[in-house]
């Protein structure tokens, strides 16, 4: 008996296909399965300098002077929506 343990992607019509050790890839094998989504694990995010932020923080502020970025994107909320159709954003009003 072995215990095989993997995150497999499905084909197309749903199927697996698991990877058998090669003591048992001659005759019939019994498998017990456990099936859950699997999660990959969260990367890590950088976080810049805080010079790096401060020169970020000084064009921002800059270009909330000129008032040019409310005329480009109006509605910031639709515009992200509209950029993130592969997800739903968490409601916000």
């Amino acid at each position: 008996m072995e215990t095989i343990n993997a995150i497999i992607e499905p084909d197309e019509d749903g199927t697996l296909h698991v990877p058998l050790p090669e003591s048992l890839r001659h005759g019939k094998v019994a498998i017990t399965a456990t099936l859950c989504a699997a999660i990959e694990p969260r990367q890590k995010i950088p976080v810049p300098a805080p010079e790096i932020l401060a020169v970020r923080r000084a064009a921002l502020d800059e270009l909330r002077e000129l008032g040019e970025v409310a005329k480009i994107v109006p509605d910031p909320v639709a515009w992200q929506r509209k950029q993130r159709q592969d997800r739903p954003l968490p409601d916000i009003e």
